[in-house]
């Protein structure tokens, strides 16, 4: 019997060799080869996205949402569309795809935290229907301009983190940020697992290397007390809070929490009660098995945060260097929209995305709603599609809709925040259509088309990747500008050869 096992073991490690001699290197192999657990299929865990429907202005003409800059979606996609696995449903939030790029959009002036825009043009996918893309930018601030930071990472040390993907990951993550504070920024080092403790408290920036080895010597096992970690990484953050400063919590996860608080009403209650402290959320979300999308989503919209996910060291660099400003400085919190369509001009809207950030109209004129945030120089893209009404002589023609953008200036902004809230409104027209949009909304569509093919909308019409590829096609050198807006055409050209949506 042990004789067999021996041979049985020899020919498996025989194969792996030939396997490994075949590729380039150990990179390519892992690249080539995923997990057994990845390649079992998704077992992420994703809230229920009930996609928005039609509705015909002569039932309503009002549409109201949080507006937010979480990109976690996309780059949980990318992933998977790497390791050759299909795409759930539940897993793509729309905003969340076209907001995960930076567009050309006129910038605030003034006093003002964001500026409002837009364009209307000829839907993709349906010929009959135009999109109505608003845009959203919020001032540039650099980090060295802002007020001093107190940051808490907060690290997920349990069990399921252990893998290079995971606990390394976010390992390189953090210490990539470091190089970029500033000497006097406080950092703090929370862990949880079966229990929660302080590995770091209140170090200031200037002893990176300290920082650094403390971060380097973290280890994953055991449970995951992640309610524990949460109450214990506020709690150094208020002790270490700068008046006028920025204050933030960057939780790093899978999500799994299985020891205290656990379900998503729980949570959402436990965060709900943190968001008035002045200490915002980060969440970034690692890992592709055991993983619970649910959570950290639930986290993010609840408690003043943000929600991105790390799928290699590449999207890292985007999240905590290239876009840094934007994670850690607020300028904008409780931003939502609303929209006011002309039943005269209009015969029926679908809201692309933010299912489930939806408000009704109380909630929108409401000033102490929770609402989304947004940070330092990103830019955010809400799109309706429409129908046009059309008369004797042709289209309609007249005001489209009135969009109005709220939002709060934080006190803690470095331009001076007031905590009041500031609204800034638009009015599109029929004469705002445009024929020959530019890139950024060429490119907006394509977003949106692939995602509705990923999703199987019923409402994707004629959207197929080849259209999408075509498309992209003539933004050869709007894409060459930007490397992830590249690498988006490359994932789609992946995604057409999967032919799981065919």
């Amino acid at each position: 019997m042990k004789k067999a096992t021996v041979i049985i073991l020899s020919i498996i490690m025989a194969l792996c060799a030939t396997l490994f001699a075949a590729c380039s290197g150990a990179d390519d192999f892992y690249q080539r080869f995923p997990s057994y657990a990845e390649m079992q299929g998704d077992n992420y865990q994703y809230e229920e996205i009930v996609e928005q429907p039609f509705v015909s202005t002569d039932e309503e003409t009002s549409s109201y949402f949080s507006l937010d800059r979480n990109t976690a979606s996309y780059s949980l996609m990318r992933r998977q569309i790497e390791n050759g696995q299909k795409i759930s449903a539940g897993s793509v939030r729309l905003e969340e795809y076209v907001n995960y790029f930076n567009y050309n959009y006129a910038r605030p002036t003034g006093e003002d935290a964001l500026a409002l825009g837009g364009a209307v043009f000829d839907c993709p996918w349906n010929a009959q229907h135009k999109l109505l893309s608003i845009s959203v930018a919020a001032e540039e601030l650099k980090l060295d301009d802002t007020q001093r930071n107190n940051i808490v990472f907060l690290i997920d040390t349990s069990g399921s983190m252990y893998g290079d993907d995971r606990l390394g990951l976010i390992q390189q993550a953090f210490t990539m940020l470091l190089d970029s504070l500033a000497s006097d920024d406080i950092i703090s080092i929370v862990t949880y697992a079966g229990d929660s403790r302080v590995a770091l408290d209140g170090e200031l920036a200037a002893n990176k290397l300290k920082i650094a080895k403390v971060i380097e010597d973290l280890e994953a096992s055991g449970s995951t007390n992640g309610a524990g970690g949460l109450e214990n990484a506020y709690r150094i953050a208020q002790k270490h809070f700068v008046e006028e400063g920025n204050n933030r919590v960057i939780l790093a996860t899978d999500g799994d929490f299985n020891v205290g608080v656990s379900s998503k009403a729980g949570l959402q209650e436990l965060i709900s009660e943190k968001r008035d402290s002045g200490i915002y959320l980060s969440v970034l979300g690692v890992g592709m098995t055991n993983t619970n999308d649910t959570t950290m989503e639930t986290l993010a919209r609840n408690g003043n945060g943000n929600y991105a996910y790390l799928d290699s060291i590449f999207e890292a660099k985007k999240v905590l260097v290239q876009e840094l400003n934007g994670t850690l400085v607020t300028v904008a919190k409780d931003a939502k929209i609303g929209v006011e369509f002309n039943k005269e001009v209009v015969s029926k809207y679908r809201l692309l995305g933010y299912d489930t950030k939806l408000l009704t109209q109380e909630q929108f004129e409401d000033e102490n709603t929770d609402a989304g945030e947004i940070g330092a120089g990103h830019t955010v893209t809400a799109v309706y599609e429409i129908e046009l009404k059309t008369g004797a002589d042709g289209a309609v023609q007249g005001n489209i809709a009135q969009v109005e953008l709220k939002y709060k200036k934080p006190a803690t902004s470095q331009t001076g925040g007031t905590e009041d809230n500031k609204s800034v409104s638009i009015t599109f027209t029929t004469e705002d259509y445009t024929a020959t949009p530019n890139n950024d909304c060429v490119f907006i569509g394509c977003v949106l088309e692939y995602g509705l093919i990923l999703r199987q909308s019923k409402y994707k019409g004629e959207a197929t990747f080849n259209a999408v590829l075509a498309r992209l096609e003539t933004l050869e050198d709007y894409l060459a500008t930007d490397e992830f807006k590249q690498d988006f055409a490359s994932i789609v050209q992946k995604a057409s050869r999967l032919g799981y949506w065919s």
